[in-house]
């Protein structure tokens, strides 16, 4: 039976040391968290990371924008965080709900670069691309930064790996695919269009799945002994539950844990993860401001 990476366990030791960094820091850590309108999903997701960074020493401030805004009154919002020094992390809750038509890909672009905690603008994901991950470089996108500290978690050499990512968006599946790669393994991507599926995937020591497909991968799909990273979350009927429905993943779990040697769990696994890299992010952008300050006074 696998062992069960729990991305609860393992973002609560990151709280813990992020607990520790804020304490040494000469500025508090401020993430401003920008909505427009009022999606249930997005106010859950918002109330996790504001406690998170709260709990962290830090703070995070909701800029709660009505559906009516438009393209134009949301720019002018974005510019007064980039230009508030106070402020060391951004991020726009995506997806929008508002009644105009607003660019989404122009408005993450115009979050600073130093500011994007999301690890989702141009530059960032061109860093990211090009390999430039270490040190002041970039941020990394939150949810494959997650999993990668989960697949570390496992105690597999990524090194060497076979890996498959099922799923290409620009959010989870083609980042993954980058730090795959910058931490040397050999990477193959599955999506939409691929044939033999089941085939590809069983040729990895490390599958991570981000495809929004319930139940998707199966047992036999999988090398005996891989790591298996989880990123989905479907609501399907249930009949035995008081709500009539159950969470589950992209992976068929129950089936999977059999074969698998770490597998994260549908919820608790990913998901706590997402929230904390954020932090992370933004606590990182802070001891940045923070060093910048101490070399000033040198």
């Amino acid at each position: 039976m696998a062992k069960i990476i729990s991305g609860k366990e393992v973002s609560e030791e990151i709280k813990q040391q992020l607990k520790e960094e804020v304490k040494k820091l000469s500025v508090k850590p401020l993430l401003a968290i920008v909505q427009v309108g009022n999606r249930e999903d997005s106010n859950v997701y918002i109330r996790m990371k504001m406690k998170f960074a709260e709990e962290v020493g830090g703070q995070a401030k909701h800029f709660k924008l009505p559906k009516s805004i438009t393209e134009n009154e949301l720019i002018n919002q974005i510019a007064a965080l980039n230009n508030d020094n106070s402020v060391h992390g951004i991020i726009v809750q995506l997806p929008l709900d508002c009644d105009n038509n607003i660019d989404t890909d122009k408005i993450t672009n115009l979050v600073s670069p130093d500011k994007d905690v999301d690890g989702l603008s141009d530059l960032n994901a061109g860093k990211l691309l090009h390999g430039q991950i270490d040190g002041l470089n970039c941020y990394l996108p939150c949810t494959p930064f997650g999993c990668l500290q989960l697949i570390k978690k496992a105690g597999v050499p990524i090194a060497g790996a076979r890996a498959v990512v099922l799923g290409r968006s620009k959010i989870v599946g083609s980042p993954m695919v980058q730090l795959l790669i910058w931490n040397h393994a050999t990477v193959t991507v599955v999506h939409s269009k691929t044939k033999n599926i089941p085939e590809i995937v069983r040729e990895a020591d490390i599958v991570v799945v981000a495809i929004g497909k319930p139940l998707f991968v199966k047992k036999d799909w999988l090398k005996p002994g891989a790591v298996v990273i989880d990123c989905g979350i479907s609501a399907i009927p249930d009949p035995s539950k008081k709500s009539g429905q159950r969470l589950v993943g992209d992976v068929d779990y129950e089936e999977c844990k059999e074969v698998a040697s770490a597998i994260t769990p549908v919820p608790g696994g990913v998901g706590p993860m997402t929230v904390a890299m954020l932090i992370y992010n933004t606590v990182d952008s802070a001891k940045r401001v923070h060093r910048r300050l101490q070399n000033s006074e040198d």
